[in-house]
């Protein structure tokens, strides 16, 4: 056998850059799908986005161990004037995640009350409705994306999975990859070395980067250098397995056959690299499948994996960025949000963190205790020292950050108004653009544009209206930041109603209708309340007439689930939010969510990610399919001025 010299060495990325386009066109790099038990799905990737199929809690449940109560019921209560209540008339006893239905709409804590008899209780103060009750839906609501696609499941992610009524889910496939060593001088790690051998140490070294690439390794037996021999095997593991390794054999020694077989079999795309150590690689295609022949030399072999092995293995087990994430680290970030924190604890608050120009950005998420998705959406922790009253907006914190911060870096951070295409956008710009993502934090409208007005944001969703002439966005931008700073990226037109239970049992005809009824609100600085205090104040109604104002939910979803259950009649919302969750809808009228940013970020490239997937006509089919939802100015473009 004559050797195999190198007339030419290409460049790394060249070398690559052209393995890949070969297998891209041969159609190889399409990653398999399969479903999992929930159970066995620890460190997989989702192979499209995940919903809930259920609520969590499915019912409204008590907080605390306590009593139950009719808030109304507790007016005037006081130290001075303490109110007696008798149970089952007044009161019943609950424990923590009991259901509080009606009469009850509000728990007492049992240290806060006194008892007289077995049945008798006085209490010092009265409760506003929903004290210490967890709400239907509040951690999860049935519809919302729990996972999107691409996202690597963790202990959290399957606590949440499962409360969410997801027993299976779909994953990608891991590429079974063969690793076959090669040579007559090759012998197992159990075998006495004699004076020649060489112990057979790289298969367990790519045995384990298979692993972390995302891979199922499968060793097979020592092959010595014979030309028939390896072909033989070569052949056969190419039946059973979606990627071929083989180890040394690659150089161009007289007895180094892999190149030489590899052509005979199937097409060398690349034979040598110009990178030292690691120059003898083969890249090479075999019955529609990825072969690379790499070099003996443990640190070449080590080296030509991570350059040439990962990249493809990533692909086939549908991981675009990283098989693994960077160690946690700590990072200084500015907090987004007043965090107030007892001096008796020492306090963990999960935030989202963004890159906003040049400075890092956290946004604490929910701190309840059950709130399980605040661990799944969460880049990492600020911890709040004992002893410490928490940090004001604006603070400079510290970080416990377990996310890549490359990936940080390349996020579009939006804090501001919710709404379910968010979820949507953010699953695009996962599936379809690589190293780029949206972190979406729900404050409400105006909340957004406080946070873009302290350079905290890079985008903020809004839909505000202005009085005056019925339009939405520009007036508030002009007002807030002056000319020449901010753009609105328009967004999309949907429609705004009154969500109520199927078939309308109460007659609900608009606004004039909710002083007759149980109503949820949305938080103030939420475009949603503000259309709701317009339309009142159109209709002379005062805001308190209407049972729950003050009772708020953050998102058009969580409004969706409360008015399903037994307790809320009726919420103002988006249409595929009532459609979500099988309720009828009232239309009030039709409005423009939009997109304020800085106008300097306009350029950057997950912000010019955003704005194709919003002028896409795949997003715009995704909004066909939801319903509700008009967008022929997407992704238009307005400088307030």
């Amino acid at each position: 056998m004559k050797r195999n010299l190198y007339l030419k060495t290409k460049p790394v990325e060249e070398a690559l850059a052209e393995y890949m386009e070969a297998l891209e066109t041969a159609g190889v790099l399409q990653p398999q799908i399969e479903w999992l038990d929930t159970y066995e799905a620890l460190g997989r990737q989702t192979a499209g986005p995940v919903f809930a199929k259920c609520c969590s809690p499915l019912f409204n449940a008590a907080a605390m161990d306590g009593i139950a109560v009719r808030a109304a019921a507790t007016k005037g209560a006081s130290e001075s004037r303490p109110l007696t209540l008798k149970l089952g008339e007044d009161y019943k006893i609950v424990d923590t995640g009991d259901p509080v239905k009606a009469p009850f709409d509000a728990v007492i804590m049992a240290e806060d009350i006194i008892e007289m008899d077995d049945e008798t209780v006085q209490i010092l103060a009265s409760v506003p409705g929903w004290n210490h009750v967890r709400s239907i839906g509040e951690d999860i609501v049935a519809g919302e994306m729990i996972l999107q696609t691409g996202h690597r499941i963790r202990p959290v992610d399957l606590g949440v999975l499962l409360a969410s009524g997801n027993l299976q889910v779909p994953v990608y496939k891991k590429p079974q990859v063969a690793i076959i060593p090669t040579g007559t001088e090759i012998i197992q790690p159990k075998d006495e070395p004699q004076e020649g051998d060489i112990i057979d140490s790289n298969s367990g070294m790519f045995a384990g980067q298979v692993t972390e690439a995302g891979g199922v390794p499968n060793r097979l037996p020592i092959v010595e250098d014979d030309y028939e021999k390896i072909k033989k095997v070569i052949l056969e593991v190419l039946e059973t397995n979606d990627m071929v390794l083989i180890n040394a054999g690659s150089s161009a020694g007289t007895e180094d056959y892999t190149v030489h077989i590899l052509r005979e079999i199937g097409q060398v795309l690349v034979h040598g690299v110009a990178m030292k150590p690691g120059k003898p690689v083969i890249l090479a295609i075999v019955s529609g499948k990825p072969v690379i022949g790499l070099p003996g030399y443990p640190v070449s072999a080590y080296l030509a994996f991570e350059n040439f092995v990962t990249p493809v293995l990533r692909r086939l087990s549908g991981d675009m960025v990283s098989a693994s994430a960077e160690p946690k680290n700590l990072v200084k970030a500015v907090i987004s949000r007043r965090m107030v924190s007892s001096l008796k604890h020492r306090e963990y608050v999960r935030v989202k963190v963004g890159k906003v120009g040049e400075k890092l950005v956290a946004a604490p998420l929910a701190r309840g205790a059950g709130a399980a998705m605040s661990l799944v959406r969460a880049d990492g922790f600020c911890i709040i020292p004992q002893n410490c009253e928490g940090y004001e907006a604006g603070e400079t914190v510290e970080v416990e950050l377990y996310k890549d911060l490359k990936e940080i870096e390349n996020t579009v951070v939006s804090i501001g108004s919710h709404d379910m295409i968010m979820d949507v956008i953010s699953d695009m710009m996962a599936a379809e653009y690589r190293n780029m993502y949206l972190s979406s934090t729900h404050v409400g409208s105006m909340g957004g544009l406080m946070a873009l007005q302290r350079g905290e944001t890079t985008i903020a969703p809004t839909h505000l209206l202005n009085e005056a002439d019925g339009r939405y966005n520009e007036a508030i931008l002009k007002q807030l930041f002056g000319p020449g700073r901010i753009a609105l990226i328009k967004g999309v037109d949907r429609i705004q109603g009154i969500m109520v239970k199927k078939g309308n049992p109460l007659g609900i005809r608009g606004v004039e209708d909710l002083t007759r009824v149980r109503y949820v609100n949305r938080q103030r600085g939420a475009g949603t309340r503000v259309l709701l205090d317009y339309k009142l104040k159109q209709a002379g109604i005062r805001p308190e007439d209407i049972d729950g104002y003050d009772k708020e939910a953050a998102t058009h979803m969580a409004v969706a689930a409360l008015v399903a259950s037994e307790e809320i009649d009726a919420g103002m919302g988006i249409k595929p939010a009532a459609d979500a969750m099988g309720l009828d809808f009232i239309e009030v009228g039709v409005e423009a969510y939009d997109f304020a940013i800085d106008r300097q970020n306009l350029q950057l490239p997950q912000v010019q990610a955003f704005l194709e997937i919003l002028r896409s006509p795949e997003f715009h089919e995704k909004l066909a399919e939801l319903g509700g939802y008009g967008w022929h100015q997407a992704g238009n473009i307005i400088m307030i001025e």
